[in-house]
């Protein structure tokens, strides 16, 4: 078949539950996984010739939310351009008008495993390092566009078989605004900044917290804060970290407060003791110092001198510090992705 055939073609083919309905050009689709934006497979692009990922959204205009979030991860995806953030190869639909438009697929590169799967390896010096950088240059370029991704957690962050890393699924992803109060429940629970779980507003920190979570089950091997729901992983935090401020207990609505005030005060455990010397390297004990150092300073947000921005964080890098992340302020209008548009689901999907 030739290339322009290929391009304008589409052909309907079943992968695990859902029906895709995809250009020619893409073959052999096989499911790679599935989540509440939607259902991803891997395939083969003949014009391209390489493997590639190909996600289908979930129901995108469903509703407003559907739609807002389908249009932020396309914004995003197609326009913040940065080595360590996934990028958008392509978009179609096999819909040819809009009143029958319901289908969007996203086509992006293909990696070999996300950290889930990593971490369970035993990862050397060199790798836990690289990957860790790797993680703090997206987020940073992120945070330099006034994007709080939101969402930072191991399934959602892909590697390759060299090490490469790449952060995706921005359907969640917000403008940052200094207190704007957000979405509470967005965070996949376990790593979930306090100022998330209460429902306080929020700032570009709460993927700092995220990567604190991140980097301690890299080194740990188990989940650093394991709740079963949102109260009983506030009471993880405080049993470990101990019982906040009273500063910050100001800053929350008087219900929460009065619920936060009245559990159990918790002294939490030293930072030695949650990430004792012999789950770092041990090439120097200049790296142990530093990798205990950046736990810290990543998972002590509601401490008001404690709030970190990346760039603050990769001085506390404990295994990369002769690398410099260089990144540029995306200067595209990245307001078009704000919560604050209220349209029906029918202009999103314009």
């Amino acid at each position: 078949m030739n290339k322009n055939k290929r391009e304008k073609e589409f052909y309907s083919v079943d992968v695990g539950d859902s029906t895709f309905t995809v250009l020619k050009r893409y073959q052999n689709l096989r499911p790679i996984g599935s989540g509440a934006q939607g259902i991803v497979c891997s395939a083969y692009d003949h014009n391209l010739e390489r493997n590639v990922a190909i996600k289908k959204l979930s129901r995108p205009f469903q509703n407003q939310t559907h739609a807002k979030r389908a249009y932020r991860e396309l914004v995003l995806m197609k326009y913040v351009n940065h080595k360590n953030i996934i990028g958008l190869l392509n978009v179609f639909t096999s819909q040819k008008t809009l009143d029958e438009f319901q289908d969007v697929y996203l086509v992006m590169e293909l990696m070999d495993a996300n950290l889930c799967q990593v971490i369970q390896m035993e990862l050397d010096h060199e790798r836990l390092s690289y990957l860790l950088y790797q993680m703090l240059c997206g987020i940073k370029h992120l945070h330099s566009a006034g994007i709080i991704h939101r969402v930072c957690a191991l399934y959602n962050i892909v590697v390759k078989s060299d090490c490469t890393l790449k952060i995706l699924d921005f359907g969640l992803a917000r403008t940052a605004a200094t207190g704007l109060l957000m979405t509470p429940y967005v965070v996949t629970r376990y790593y979930r900044a306090p100022e998330v779980i209460l429902g306080m507003g929020y700032q570009a920190n709460v993927d700092i917290w995220s990567v604190g979570c991140i980097l301690a089950e890299m080194v740990r091997h188990k989940i650093l804060f394991p709740g079963r729901d949102y109260i009983d992983q506030w009471n993880k935090v405080i049993e470990q970290l101990g019982t906040p401020t009273q500063e910050f207990m100001m800053k929350l609505n008087q219900s929460v407060r009065t619920y936060v005030e009245n559990r159990p005060r918790y002294t939490g455990y030293s930072f030695e003791k949650l990430f004792p010397d012999v789950l770092f390297p041990a090439d120097s004990e200049h790296n142990k110092l530093k990798g205990t150092s950046l736990c810290n300073r990543c998972l002590q947000m509601w401490m008001p001198k404690c709030w970190y921005s990346v760039s603050v964080v990769f001085k506390y890098h404990h295994l990369i510090d002769t690398h410099v992340c260089r990144t540029q302020t995306t200067s595209f209008a990245i307001l078009i992705i704000s919560s604050a548009f209220t349209v029906s689901s029918r202009v999103w999907s314009r």
